[in-house]
């Protein structure tokens, strides 16, 4: 058995919810956490938790504090500290973070990093 595990989250969690009837394209920036449940195309910056909901659809290079795929994902994903690929995830493109964890029956093609971790200051 392992000690990892994803985090139940709640709506109230997050500071802003991009809804499931949102097509979004372009640049996402952000510092606090942020869902995911409709379709975005483009690139997301982010310094805080991004999720990306089971009927997401996400086709963008993603570069974020910590990254949950529940949905899908076609791009590069890069952590300063963890992505986690649930059993309902699909991601099609490279993985980079000091921490990865992927669920049994998650969907992954592509190159997996595992990069050092930054000691505590």
């Amino acid at each position: 058995m392992t000690d990892v595990h994803n985090d139940i989250l709640d709506d109230e969690d997050f500071d802003t919810i991009l809804s499931p009837d949102i097509d979004f394209s372009g640049t996402l920036n952000f510092e606090k956490p942020f869902l995911i449940r409709g379709k975005v195309s483009g690139e997301i910056s982010a310094k805080g938790l991004l999720v990306i909901d089971e009927e997401a659809v996400v086709n963008a290079n993603i570069n974020a504090s910590r990254v949950i795929i529940r949905g899908k994902v076609k791009g590069d994903v890069t952590a300063a500290e963890k992505v986690e690929v649930t059993i309902t995830g699909e991601l099609a493109g490279n993985v980079c973070a000091p921490e990865i964890f992927m669920e049994t029956g998650c969907v992954f093609n592509g190159r997996c990093t595992m990069t050092a971790k930054n000691p505590a200051p």
